[in-house]
């Protein structure tokens, strides 16, 4: 839990840097929309960037973290969820609360205002909370698909998965096609997390906790059917104080060649806090 109070004071004391490899282990599907269908290409094809390749938008795979912390945490409860949209058959909810010392929103940030509860009385926030953690866009790895694999693809970089829905009346077929980044694939993540009191230093191994989660759930659409399995290997950590903004000090590296359990143990360990300096 958490030690920050309704008094606690934010000012910037330093950035957490977290780099790394995110590895699919099954073909990976991030959605598109149906916008961008043409003439004999899959139902559901895969979000692309200006020049054609496969990436995972932040936005992704933020809130696949979000979504997995709360669950673990038991927080994906009507009591705890508030409603984003209430639009009939498009409703979306999402865990807030007004509590100072909410890890998961500390984290990923509180919007100030009246929102309605799913079930109890409605929040009244009176001020926000800024994010701690920014996710950016991760960019495929164009040398992590190899000439073999190259092969075998329907498309220069993905793949298409056939699939069908079976009436359980009459038996008939519903065939429809979904478009995957191959397993062997590997992008680029980048993320920072905000260090603004001593109290946010505990927000890495909430962090580590999210990714770990990931690592054995799925990650984009059709994880239920095989899709989506995915790792993380050869992280990177680094510390930049304030100084290193104001006054051009010294990065310091915290970890690097890591795995999500180094991660995991450095943010628990009893000497964390006090590396991370001015």
């Amino acid at each position: 839990m958490s030690a920050h109070t309704a008094k606690t004071e934010l000012k910037l004391i330093g950035k957490l840097l977290l780099e790394g490899e995110l590895h699919c282990d099954t073909g990976l599907h991030v959605g598109a929309g149906k916008g961008s269908l043409e003439i004999g290409g899959a139902d559901n094809p895969v979000v692309k960037d200006a020049f054609g390749r496969p990436y995972v938008p932040g936005s992704t795979l933020r809130g696949r973290l979000r979504s997995l912390l709360e669950q673990s945490n038991g927080l994906a409860v009507p009591s705890e969820l508030v409603y984003l949209s209430r639009r009939k058959g498009q409703e979306v909810r999402i865990h807030q609360s007004d509590r100072p010392d909410d890890e998961i929103c500390l984290l990923f940030g509180r919007n100030p205002g009246r929102m309605d509860r799913v079930s109890g009385d409605i929040i009244e926030g009176a001020s926000a909370s800024p994010s701690r953690l920014t996710v950016y866009d991760a960019p495929l790895d164009p040398d992590s698909i190899t000439p073999a694999m190259r092969e075998n693809l329907d498309d220069e970089l993905t793949e298409v998965k056939s699939e069908n829905a079976i009436d359980r009346i009459t038996s008939q077929a519903n065939p429809r096609t979904l478009e995957r980044v191959p397993a062997g694939a590997r992008f680029h993540v980048r993320m920072t997390l905000d260090v603004l009191c001593e109290e946010d230093k505990v927000l890495l191994a909430r962090l580590a906790e999210g990714l770990r989660l990931l690592e054995d759930d799925t990650l984009g659409g059709g994880g239920s059917r095989g899709s989506g399995r995915v790792h993380f290997s050869n992280l990177r950590l680094r510390w930049r104080g304030r100084g290193y903004y104001a006054a051009g000090a010294a990065e310091t590296e915290l970890l690097a060649g890591a795995d999500l359990g180094a991660v995991q143990s450095l943010a628990r360990g009893d000497d964390f806090a006090a590396k991370l300096s001015e």
